[in-house]
């Protein structure tokens, strides 16, 4: 009996009107039953079940994690911070080398709308082995944090006052950039609604040095008068919801004179560089990784 894995599925293996439920699902257009009921016709025409189709597009953060939470060369701790403007407390994973020479730059991780979930973890455990303190607020503190469950987290971060929530990524920027043993220089990558917490940030905090948003909502218009930092924008070409609301933010940004780089990569869907899903793509993902570390490290660096 053969021991070789089974072949990793990727988004070419599911019908195209699939993802877009799927799509829909994640970004709460419609309920798990909603998905179920409107994916049947393309489960039976690829013989296997709705739930089924529902299971193998859902992460698996184990498969995908890179570096374990006790890998000896990095430090994390979760951390709590003031958020006076918003729900009061905050709380982030912080994780830095184990061994650092000298002050490092501080990287805001913002996750998509799950909350802090373990593939953000390994992100930021990520961004610790490329000699980066790396901080990953969790929106969903106030509510008692990831609950461990995707579904449970989609349903919790609906939940959420928005207002707020902004605050508190706006405090936990402005506490991060001052955080010991950092050498006072903050970037920011998010992805999906992190993506777009990344570019209110940009608007919110002129001490923002630099910012990689993949694939998230453009910040209000009125506001792209404010950025400082040097803009890093990441986006899917099968991806409506958001691109749409890129010309006339990039318009905006033109306008106010903004430093950007802006990249659509081919064929990718929404979400591609998030490895524990098949609508992974991993060309594109690590030429968009690599473009967000040499952003940072060509920014950040004292």
């Amino acid at each position: 009996m053969s021991n070789s894995k089974k072949p990793r599925l990727t988004a070419a293996d599911f019908d195209p009107e699939v993802l877009r439920l799927f799509d829909q699902y994640v970004h709460g257009g419609i309920d798990r039953r909603g998905f179920l009921d409107r994916a049947s016709r393309y489960a039976v025409a690829g013989g296997t079940t709705a739930a089924g189709l529902l299971a193998a597009l859902s992460p698996d953060f184990a498969g995908a994690q890179q570096v374990a939470p006790g890998d000896a060369r990095i430090k994390g701790e979760h951390l709590e911070f003031d958020s006076p403007s918003g729900y009061g407390k905050g709380r982030a994973y912080v994780v830095r080398p184990a061994r650092a020479a000298g002050a490092l730059p501080v990287v805001l991780v913002a996750h998509e709308n799950r909350g802090l979930n373990p593939h953000i973890e390994d992100i930021a455990r990520r961004l610790a082995l490329e000699n980066f303190i790396a901080v990953a607020p969790d929106a969903l503190f106030p509510l008692g944090g990831y609950p461990g469950d995707e579904d449970k987290a989609r349903e919790r971060f609906a939940q959420l006052d928005a207002a707020k929530t902004r605050e508190d990524f706006v405090s936990a920027a402005k506490w991060a950039r001052g955080l010991s043993g950092g050498n006072g220089r903050l970037g920011a990558v998010g992805f999906c609604w992190g993506g777009g917490a990344v570019n209110v940030l940009a608007t919110r905090v002129p001490e923002l040095v630099a910012a990689a948003p993949f694939y998230g909502p453009a910040p209000a218009l009125d506001q792209v008068k404010n950025i400082k930092a040097r803009m890093l924008l990441v986006f899917a070409e099968n991806d409506e919801r958001i691109n749409a609301s890129w010309p006339p933010y990039e318009s905006a940004l033109k306008e106010a004179g903004v430093r950007y780089e802006a990249y659509k990569y081919p064929g990718t869907q929404h979400g591609f560089n998030n490895d524990t899903t098949p609508r992974f793509d991993e060309a594109a993902a690590r030429q968009a990784w690599g473009r967000t570390l040499a952003l940072f490290n060509a920014t950040l660096r004292a």
